[in-house]
């Protein structure tokens, strides 16, 4: 299969490319996508060179797939002339999220509703997929109502500039500036930018793909999204209100019975999720199961996943193989 990576040199790009391979997805031609800066530039895949090319070159290529991770004005402007070409285009920005003509799809939660016709697939934010693995096993059996989410995400979720960021605070050194305040031993009780009701763009995201994802508009979402000084993986403590009581027990048994989740969940060890542990992995985690004793039938998580592999590339191309799965590419 002919699979194009647009954004190839960048983190998620990069990342891409290391699942496709680590996951054997059936490439037959690699075809890197970046800027008009990078055309020229070498990818190694799998053992072999391919040089990168622009998004006009790419599809003259006539790829049967195109993995977009190059931002929101890239994929404005590129994603319909691919999908007009016949390529399936599965774009990781926010860019046709909310669209209500573009599917929105985390492989293990709604992957049914993808069909032929779809040429424009959403990638959720990462925060929110990792939210929604866990919430619909429990969604199925006790009927969500209402969910509160604070997020601790890292700050490969901004970029490279971040990180450098983080490493040159951490060395001393005055350099280039990702976020208005310092990161390294702080906080930042902000992600993307205020909107007019006094949340970020990234809480709105939350909420508003939950309720698409999980195809029930009558769960009730508020989110606070943070930024810590961590490379690599974001946590959440989830808060969920059911309209049916459930046993403990069983929580953790739908859990671990799910595809993708893995619970670690053992106090008693002082073994729960951290982000370290799920640095490489495209599970994601969950522990610190327990009753929230203040409200009937409402439950307490601690969520976490590697935010550049499920909360972007893994999931991306777990897209991709359910639609070669379904015979609808390639």
């Amino acid at each position: 299969m002919k699979v194009a990576v647009v954004g190839a040199t960048g983190l998620v790009g990069s990342e891409m490319l290391t699942v496709l391979a680590e996951r054997n997805f059936p490439v037959t031609e690699l075809i890197p996508v970046a800027s008009e800066r990078s055309k020229g530039k070498e990818i190694e895949f799998k053992g072999k060179k391919y040089k990168v090319v622009t998004a006009q070159d790419a599809i003259a290529l006539k790829p049967d797939v195109a993995l977009f991770s190059a931002g929101g004005s890239t994929s404005t402007e590129f994603a319909p002339l691919f999908a007009e070409a016949g390529i399936t285009v599965i774009d990781n920005s926010s860019a046709w999220r909310m669209d209500p003509s573009k599917k929105l799809i985390v492989p293990e939660v709604n992957g049914d509703v993808l069909t032929a016709e779809d040429k424009i697939i959403a990638n959720p934010n990462c925060s929110t997929i990792q939210m929604v693995v866990v919430m619909k096993p429990l969604h199925e059996k006790y009927k969500i109502k209402r969910v509160v989410v604070s997020t601790y995400q890292s700050v490969t979720g901004t970029g490279v500039a971040a990180v450098k960021q983080l490493n040159d605070e951490r060395a001393g050194i005055d350099g280039e500036k990702a976020y208005p305040h310092q990161i390294d031993l702080n906080v930042i009780p902000q992600i993307d930018v205020f909107q007019d009701n006094g949340y970020t763009k990234e809480e709105m995201k939350m909420i508003k793909e939950t309720n698409k994802i999980m195809r029930d508009d009558s769960i009730r979402v508020t989110a606070t999204t943070v930024r810590i000084p961590v490379i690599g993986g974001h946590s959440e403590s989830v808060n969920i209100e059911f309209e049916n009581d459930f046993d403990l027990q069983e929580v953790r048994d739908l859990l671990a019975a799910q595809e993708g989740i893995i619970v670690v969940d053992n106090p008693s060890k002082l073994e729960y999720p951290m982000p370290k542990d799920a640095h490489g992995k495209d599970e994601v985690f969950v522990g610190r199961i327990r009753r929230d004793e203040s409200q009937d039938k409402t439950l307490n998580l601690w969520v976490v996943a590697d935010n550049l592999r499920k909360g972007a590339a893994t999931n991306a191309v777990q897209v991709a193989e359910l639609l070669h799965k379904k015979q609808l590419i390639g």
